[in-house]
Parts: structure tokens; sequence; C-alpha cells
């Protein structure tokens, strides 16, 4: 039955309105906002004193709640993806680290096997970091499985994900990456770029094929550098792309933060979490992927030389710590973490926004930016 929420502020997709309803349909999707001098008939459901954006939109994380990605069963993803919920999380990307060509395939077809069976935030395609990374900026990935990209290879997993793998993060200085980014582009991929010694020309020769983003701007790659300059320079100056960023204030230190939303503005950054198994865990022993992992003081780094592995960061507090460090407005925050990961992954038309005929994933969310409540296609899933 069509119902409406009433709210303090509604984070809309084109603008933020103060007071008013929201029409949620029999259906599960949004229908119309409706301001507040135009109270509708019917069940109001009210949250007065609270706030209304839509869900967010985690498009690089590997995994959470002691399950990963890369080893868990259908039934561990599953529980991930219900574990999301409470990070105000409606939609993700389950991401695979660098592994062999045979594991890849097998995860693959787990995905395609099991498409729309979660019971929780919706797997709204794959995301592939690696293996088509330098060795040197490995980070928490294996280098023995790194190799050259190669088209054929790619859609073998393609294929084998029945479509599901919608994106792939790669090194753009490794041989025959303009080919390999220009056809899968052709076919509808998103190709990000990252864990790479590129120099600043062969990025912006990544881009110019048909890159769109950066893959955790800064981690993974050189340092920015004025005499030098890198891949981090280029995710800095490069027009019309979307740089990912881990802002749980270790990944990045809030000025560095600061100055890359200044540099391209926040409707180029998608927040992420890069989060692995470790996520809403205790400190203690971890793994990602075939590494060895330790968890303390908010971080999770090797065992093995002490690189930052991943994080433990939930999606809604990447957004707190936004606003908390008064680099943007709630209003950008909320964009950076829904519309905008939705938009460089091309999956905007599933989520990432409230407009009307959308599916109605949508948060409730206190002034101070703490969640209370997730609804999935209209009912409440989840409350603090």
């Amino acid at each position: 039955m069509t119902y409406y929420i009433h709210a303090d502020k509604f984070f809309l997709e084109n603008r933020t309105e103060n007071g008013g309803y929201l029409e949620i349909q029999y259906d599960g999707k949004f229908g119309f906002y409706y301001p507040e001098s135009q109270k509708p008939e019917g069940k109001i459901v009210d949250y007065s004193g609270q706030w209304v954006a839509p869900g967010y939109v985690d498009t690089h994380i590997h995994g959470s709640l002691r399950e990963d990605v890369m080893k868990s069963d259908w039934e561990g993803i599953d529980k991930i993806s219900q574990g999301l919920l409470s990070a105000g999380v409606t939609s993700w990307l389950p991401t695979t680290i660098t592994a062999a060509s045979d594991t890849l395939t097998r995860i693959c077809k787990m995905f395609a096997e099991n498409k729309g069976k979660e019971h929780g935030a919706k797997i709204q395609g794959i995301h592939f970091e690696g293996p088509f990374f330098t060795e040197e900026h490995a980070g928490a990935e294996n280098p023995k499985y790194m190799i050259d990209p190669s088209i054929d290879e790619f859609n073998k997993w393609l294929k084998a994900s029945d479509g599901m793998l919608k994106k792939i993060s790669m090194a753009p200085e490794r041989e025959g990456s303009k080919e390999f980014i220009r056809e899968a582009v052709k076919e509808g991929i998103v190709v990000s770029l990252g864990h790479s010694s590129a120099s600043f020309d062969e990025a912006k020769a990544g881009v110019e094929a048909g890159a769109s983003m950066f893959t955790h701007t800064f981690n993974g790659m050189p340092d920015p550098m004025h005499h030098a300059p890198s891949i981090s320079n280029a995710a800095m100056e490069m027009n019309n792309i979307t740089d990912e960023l881990i802002c749980d204030g270790h990944h990045v230190k809030e000025p560095m933060v600061k100055a890359l939303i200044n540099a391209v503005g926040p409707e180029h950054i998608a927040l992420i979490t890069d989060c692995m198994e470790a996520g809403m865990m205790p400190d203690g022993d971890y793994m990602l992927g075939e590494l060895p992992v330790y968890v303390k003081d908010g971080m999770a780094r090797l065992k093995d030389g002490d690189n930052l592995a991943g994080s433990i960061l939930q999606l809604k507090d990447g957004v707190k710590n936004v606003v908390d460090w008064n680099i943007v407005t709630p209003e950008k925050a909320i964009m950076m973490a829904s519309y905008v990961p939705a938009k460089s992954a091309h999956i905007l038309d599933d989520c990432g926004s409230i407009k009307p005929d959308k599916p109605a994933d949508f948060l409730i969310l206190n002034p101070d930016m703490t969640l209370r409540e997730t609804y999935l296609n209209g009912e409440s899933k989840y409350k603090a």
C-alpha cells in the first residue's frame, strides 16, 4: 500500500528540500515529493526531527563480518549483504582482489548463479580489483598473480559472470593497457586506474583511451609530485573523471581529502570503504585473500611489511567524517556516497538517488549524520 514519509529534510536527486512528504508507492518505488503545504491523503510515517537520504552505494568493498568475496560461499556473501544495511549501504559492488584466473572465474560463476538472491544490500555488479596491476604498488594485493591486460581473458570472466562484471581497476602503464581499456569500455565496462607506478602521461593516456576513474586515490600509487607528476597528479588534474576516496582518516589524512575534493569538486568524488573481512569485527588477526592481516587502532595492516590492507570503514562513517571535518555540507557528503558512485559505475538507473519510479532504497538520518533506519524497496529493514 502507498504511504508517505514525513521528515525535516529530504536529499532528493536534484535538490534538498526542508520538510514535506515523500511518496512510497505500493510497488516499492519512489513517487512524488510534496512540500509541507501540500499534505497528502493517506498513511503518513512521521520522522520529524530526522532527515531522509538515498541509500548509500559502495562500489569498492571486499567484505565484512569475517566474510570475504574471495573466500566466502553464497551464504557468506548474503551475510555481508545483510550486514551492510547497518552501514547505510543499500547497493554494492562485491570487489575481488588479484588472484589466479581460475579463482576469478569461479567467483564470477558464483555470483551469476545467485543473481538477485541476496536479502540485504543489492548486488549491482562485480568490481575486479586486479589482476592487471604493477608489482611496485601491489599494496595488499599478491604480486605473483599480476599480469598484463588481456581482453580475451577478461571476456572469459565477463561471460562467466553472466554480465555482472561491471568495473575493473588496473594499472595503465602495463603493456597493452590502452588497447585493453578501449575494448573494455566498448563493452560497457567501467575502467578505473590504480595500484600503479604510472607517470602523469601514462595515466593521461589511460583516461584518453576510456578510463573514467581512479582507484582509492593516493593509495597504491606514488604521491603527487610538483617536478615529476604521477598518476596521483592526474587524479587531481584531469577533467570529467571520478576519484574513489577512502575517508577513514588513515588512508588519506584530512588535509589531503580536502585538497582533492577542492581540486575536482564533490561531484567527482565517490566515497568508498575498501572494507575487508574485519569490518564490523573486533581487533585481531584476519586475512585479505591469501595474505595475513592484523587489525588495531582502526586500521587493517599486512603482517608482512605493514602496508595498509583495505579498511574496516563503514560507509556511513566515511560520510559523517567529511562533514565533521568541515570539508563539505551534508548534502554534498551524501551525494558523494550515493549519486556519484552509482553514476560512476553506470548503475544510477537502479540506485543512488531519490527520484520517482526508482527503487525506494533510503535512509533515515539524524541531523548529526548518524544512521537511524534503513529501507529497501520501501520496507524498513534495519533500525539502529
